[in-house]
């Protein structure tokens, strides 16, 4: 038997799910946003780079920041996105350093990914459902303008939030066999 098979880390990662919809109605609190990312942020980071910043838009600030990001998009698609918007009880919008040298702006995606993947791990412990949504509008300038991003800032994605109390349903991972070789 492995010996992670006792480990809560390993059961919580197996078990972690993207919560999409169904959310209560139960208020995500910006304090614990900021605990969990307090421990989120001892994710690697390639020279203490530290390239993340955080914008948080809680259930009261929402419905006005849905409409402004909706008002980027086509006229008819505006009201589509903006019920999308306001589906999750608050949004955490993840941003990143982007330096100029690629090597350097290719390790700071990987520790603002492997922060948010903290930051989702720590939520499911809470049962507070996350999802990392990568839509159209990150890379919108508007949107960066809506948002007072700095030059050199990037939008990683927005971080749906909100409790819930189905688990969404497991998906099973390809076996690791099917991906592995050696040299």
């Amino acid at each position: 038997m492995s010996v992670l098979n006792k480990s809560a880390l390993a059961k919580t990662i197996k078990e972690r799910r993207a919560v999409k919809k169904g959310y209560t109605d139960k208020k995500v609190e910006e304090s614990t946003v900021r605990e969990l990312l307090n421990h989120a942020i001892w994710a690697p980071t390639h020279g203490m780079r530290q390239p993340w910043r955080f914008i948080f838009v809680d259930e009261e600030a929402l419905p006005t920041f849905a409409k402004k990001v909706a008002a980027t998009y086509e006229e008819d698609m505006q009201q589509n996105r903006e019920d999308y918007l306001n589906e999750p009880n608050a949004i955490l919008v993840v941003t990143m350093e982007e330096p100029e040298m690629k090597k350097q702006w290719e390790e700071n995606y990987g520790a603002v990914a492997s922060m948010i993947q903290n930051f989702w791990l720590l939520a499911w412990e809470l049962d507070l459902g996350v999802v990392w949504k990568t839509n159209p509008h990150i890379y919108d300038p508007k949107v960066e303008e809506i948002l007072d991003l700095h030059d050199n800032e990037k939008i990683v994605g927005f971080i749906h939030l909100g409790y819930f109390e189905k688990q969404p349903i497991k998906k099973d991972r390809v076996s690791v066999d099917d991906k592995f070789s050696t040299f």
